[in-house]
């Protein structure tokens, strides 16, 4: 029988473990995107001065943590950002933080997939007070580093308080992901993109405590990458010479994403939408110049949108090409993933080649000539100590697939884009680890129309009514869609396990330097926090209510940090909590 004493310590600690499941679930006058799993603001919330003579001291081993400390000093200096409601909060008098201190304990681990991100977060009220930062690694440090920063605001109002730098006070945050993969697939092969664009959406994502950036680098439609093996892949296959990236670019993309906490994950895609390798290569491209649906219909056509040509694996010359490119690729590009595409091999292009068509009539397969091209390709990745990424298309598709000896699991990542959960489910239940990208759910450019031309359908008064408004992934995926989505439904926890996260993709046949912002931000927002806190409260109540208020304050502060978000609300929404609501 337990005790008095016993029982007043389990009443304890289970009052404790309430009060901080609450505390998370909880908004406050300042928040931060996306929501700690653990946030505790002292009651009555206070807030202190910045000092003008305000340092950050940190570890100077590690240079990208050095170079994340410069930034964030030079951050909290120049923000403005002032929230649309002030924060209801008692200002600290006599007192300013002087100075963040950030401890790490192991600062060489490398930024790879797994690594810990967790950090603790302390901001104290006393006199002279200081803040601090702990955290595993230097990536941690810099997830709480922004953390600390968008717990600071400016205040309004006239005379001495006026532009008053503040910082909430009386703090402590204990945070780590829930997911370890949390993504933006970024397509630069239908568009090309100058690197301050790809820059600044790096920027963003670590802001967004997001750390992978899938760059899916070619398409058919261009091949815009600089390769010191197949020089003429680029000069040949990209949109023109002002529209390539250089060693040095990519160089600098991937330093700039590592002193942010991103992953820069290359994709080249192959062997299907490969058009754009013709121009240096015609022999080893099959079904090239081509047009890409003949007679209009869709049976027969060459390739999933204009732009046929897929890599010919009979061809002895394509495994020369392929081999040059992922030596390259894998020096250029540190991380341990490197996706080889093999989605969307379309059977008509290969069909339209004689020698593929003289293999078939010898009672060969497609599937047969894929998994020629696969099995001689994955080796070679594995070999470079990397992990070889897939669109699931190279299992699940129903015409042309691989044997799963060809992608053994143990060196194999599936990504998910099709029939939502189902499609994860079966391919953690074949054993293999899965990147969710739902287009259902995660794809941004869904609900724009398509871009074919002179398509009769919009000649048909009806022909919007009640579908997809001619957008193959139809409609527009809201915020709240992505919000809400739960990339392990319907899994058991073993199957769970498997799914290591997910990407938000933004495919580009529709976007350019003019709308990236607004296409991607601040819908790419929604699953950073899904992916990092989660969606639901404690209860288990999806929490997508509470997050509304929290997200457009959180679109107003990246709008002044030059990420050109549109927004989800009217202002007046904001200004009227509650208001906007579908049900009171």
């Amino acid at each position: 029988m337990a005790t008095p004493l016993l029982r007043l310590l389990l009443l304890l600690v289970c009052s404790a473990l309430l009060l901080a499941r609450a505390a998370a679930d909880a908004s406050f006058p300042i928040n931060v995107w996306p929501k700690p799993v653990s946030m505790l603001w002292a009651e009555p919330h206070a807030a202190v001065p910045v000092s003008p003579s305000f340092h950050i001291v940190a570890p100077s081993e590690n240079p990208y943590l050095v170079s994340a400390v410069e930034r964030y000093a030079k951050l909290l200096s120049k923000e403005r950002y002032r929230p649309v409601v002030r924060p209801a909060v008692n200002v600290t008098n006599g007192s300013e933080l002087e100075k963040l201190t950030v401890a790490v304990s192991d600062l060489a681990a490398p930024l790879q997939h797994g690594v810990d991100e967790s950090y603790t977060l302390e901001i104290l009220t006393t006199t002279g007070g200081e803040a601090t930062v702990t955290a595993a690694t230097a990536w941690g440090a810099m997830r709480g580093l922004e953390t600390f920063s968008q717990l600071a605001w400016r205040t309004g109002g006239r005379g001495k308080d006026r532009d008053l730098l503040l910082v909430a006070a009386g703090v402590r945050v204990d945070d780590r992901p829930i997911y370890p993969h949390r993504g933006l697939m970024f397509d630069t092969g239908r568009t090309y993109f100058p690197v301050a664009d790809i820059l600044r959406t790096i920027d963003a994502m670590a802001a967004n405590k997001m750390n992978v950036f899938h760059w899916h680098i070619t398409d058919s439609q261009s091949f815009p990458i600089e390769l010191p093996s197949e020089p003429e892949l680029a000069e040949k296959g990209a949109y023109g010479e002002d529209m390539r990236y250089t060693v040095e670019d990519v160089k600098n993309i991937v330093e700039f994403a590592m002193s942010r906490g991103v992953r820069v994950v290359p994709e080249i895609d192959s062997p299907g939408h490969t058009a754009s390798w013709a121009g240096a290569y015609p022999e080893v491209v099959s079904c090239a110049g081509k047009f890409w649906l003949p007679g209009g219909d869709w049976n027969n056509r060459l390739a999933a949108e204009p732009g046929a040509g897929q890599l010919n694996p009979l061809e002895p010359k394509t495994y020369e090409v392929i081999t040059n490119v992922v030596n390259d690729l894998t020096s250029l590009f540190p991380d341990g993933f490197y996706h080889a595409g093999a989605d969307e091999i379309t059977p008509g292009c290969w069909e339209a080649d004689p020698t593929i068509q003289a293999d078939l009539d010898r009672g060969g397969t497609l599937s047969q000539i894929l998994e020629r091209y696969v099995s001689t390709v994955h080796p070679l990745v594995v070999s470079k100590n990397r992990t070889a990424v897939y669109w699931e298309d190279v299992m699940l598709d129903a015409a042309v697939n691989v044997s799963a000896a060809a992608i053994p699991p143990a060196t194999t990542i599936l990504q998910t884009w099709n029939n939502g959960p189902n499609n994860t489910k079966l391919i953690v239940q074949a054993g293999y680890r899965a990147i969710v990208s739902s287009a259902s759910f995660y794809y941004l450019d869904c609900g724009h129309g398509d871009f074919v031309g002179n398509n009769s359908i919009y000649d048909d008064p009806d022909s919007d009514f009640n579908s997809s408004g001619g957008s193959w992934c139809g409609p527009y995926k809201t915020w709240q869609r992505v919000y809400d989505y739960d990339i392990a439904y319907g899994l058991t926890t073993e199957e769970a396990r498997l799914v290591i996260g997910g990407e938000v993709a933004m495919w580009t046949e529709q976007v350019d330097t003019t709308v990236l912002d607004g296409r991607v931000w601040p819908r790419a927002s929604a699953i950073a926090e899904a992916l990092w806190s989660g969606n639901r409260d404690a209860a288990g109540r999806k929490r997508y209510a509470e997050a509304t208020d929290r997200l457009n304050d959180w679109r107003d502060r990246m709008v002044g940090r030059g990420v050109r978000a549109e927004p989800i609300q009217p202002l007046w929404c904001r200004t009227r909590p509650g208001m906007c609501n579908l049900v009171q």
